[in-house]
């Protein structure tokens, strides 16, 4: 039986991963749970956590009690919002040792191998974070209303807009626009009901209609992905005046985006080197 383990919990707004090593890097089991938001859901979040870090254990065929043979370090979403990192130091730990981040920051660590370096996120939301050798200063990370520039959810719902207007007759109808208006049976009142509850998850499956639109000629889809391309350099280029090293973009968009950026921020970009477990794993060993 091993003296000590390590493990990294990777939580987002959609699912959680969880990795169990030994100290040499040996894989003893992985696992996916459920979302793991501790801003907007902070109790289920923990909840969450606690029993995949369970299933971890189980699925290593080890007894959970070994946690305090486990140096952890969990990367959370929403961890970046001070008053709930303030809560969260509270939390009492049963581990050998124990750091709680943000699921942006275990990222930056993994993209870069924890050398100096950014990382930008762009999925359902965004958030970016650089590493300076010293600590992780954060760009984003605000929810749907007030940032996520750059994402999934903000180019959705710039779309529906523009299929408001266009049904209203402002702005001309587009393939993009009639097949949005005919998810919604061509009503603006039902898109109104729809938008008084809709996740940002669910805003962002709009996204993959933008770009199937756009390899159709649609020039409002073209359009809205240039937008969405100038806020991505936008927090490239704060990212890169933050830390020296090199910048990775990752999350679902960051592939079907690539061709949208411009030559300039393409320069800046390189692939992420390992995924965010690989940096919780990496920081938990340090």
């Amino acid at each position: 039986m091993q003296s000590e383990f390590l493990l990294g919990v990777d939580g987002g707004g959609t699912h959680c991963r969880s990795r169990l090593t030994t100290p040499d890097g040996t894989v003893l089991s992985e696992c996916t749970g459920s979302a793991a938001n501790v801003y907007s859901d902070y109790e289920g979040a923990l909840k969450n956590v606690d029993q995949l870090i369970d299933n971890t254990f189980h699925a290593a065929r080890l007894s959970p009690s070994l946690r305090c043979q486990t140096h952890a370090v969990w990367g959370l979403a929403g961890a970046n919002v001070p008053s709930t990192a303030k809560r969260l130091q509270q939390l009492p730990s049963s581990f050998a040792s124990f750091a709680l981040l943000s699921d942006v920051d275990i990222a930056c660590a993994g993209a870069h191998q924890g050398k100096p370096g950014a990382v930008l996120i762009v999925g359902t939301g965004s958030q970016g974070a650089a590493w300076d050798g010293c600590r992780f200063h954060r760009v984003g990370g605000w929810g749907l209303t007030l940032a996520d520039q750059g994402s999934g959810a903000q180019l959705g719902l710039r779309a529906l807009r523009k299929a408001l207007l266009a049904y209203e007759g402002v702005i001309a109808a587009t393939s993009l626009t009639d097949a949005i208006l005919q998810y919604f049976s061509h009503s603006p009142e039902a898109l109104l009901a729809w938008s008084k509850t809709a996740t940002p998850g669910e805003w962002g499956q709009f996204a993959p209609w933008v770009f199937s639109a756009s390899r159709q000629g649609d020039e409002l889809a073209a359009s809205l992905l240039a937008e969405t391309s100038a806020e991505i350099t936008l927090l490239t280029d704060a990212l890169a005046r933050i830390s020296p090293g090199a910048i990775s973009l990752m999350g679902g968009l960051a592939e079907p985006l690539q061709p949208w950026l411009s030559a300039a921020t393409r320069e800046k970009i390189v692939p992420a080197q390992q995924d965010a477990l690989a940096g919780a794993l990496l920081l938990a060993r340090r």
